[in-house]
């Protein structure tokens, strides 16, 4: 269910590319992804190891109703981010690409990106100066 590792990955991923990075500050945007991913490891783990101390709601419908309506909050929130897209700092749109991309299965990052990309392009003018 949780997996830690993918983060540690990722954090290393970032470290190494660090050790080659060719301004202090491209180094210091790898070090703080760096830290962002290990934290994220940590916190993974931190569920892996423990959350069977956490607060359990029983199964069955509330579960179903929660989770609904969870995902009807995260596509309102996911519909609002894209209509903005447009007036969003590159960087911050690349954070936000990079770790979009993250949310699938390890095996399946790549996929992820490229059909975050190609959305992203399909509705690049959609929004203009909005």
């Amino acid at each position: 269910m949780f997996n830690p590792k993918r983060y540690r990955d990722k954090a290393a991923d970032y470290a190494e590319r660090a050790k080659t990075a060719t301004g202090s500050n491209e180094a210091r945007e790898l070090a703080k992804l760096e830290k962002r991913f290990t934290s994220l490891a940590d916190n993974e783990q931190w569920l892996s190891d423990d959350h069977q101390k956490t607060v359990q709601i029983p199964g069955g419908v509330l579960d179903a109703a929660l989770a609904e309506e969870e995902e009807r909050v995260l596509r309102c929130l996911g519909a609002a981010l894209i209509m903005q897209w447009n007036t969003l700092p590159t960087k911050l749109q690349r954070e936000l690409f990079d770790n979009a991309g993250t949310m699938g299965e390890l095996i399946d990052t790549a996929v992820l990106r490229a059909q975050i990309a190609r959305f992203l392009h399909k509705h690049k003018d959609e929004n203009p100066g909005v």
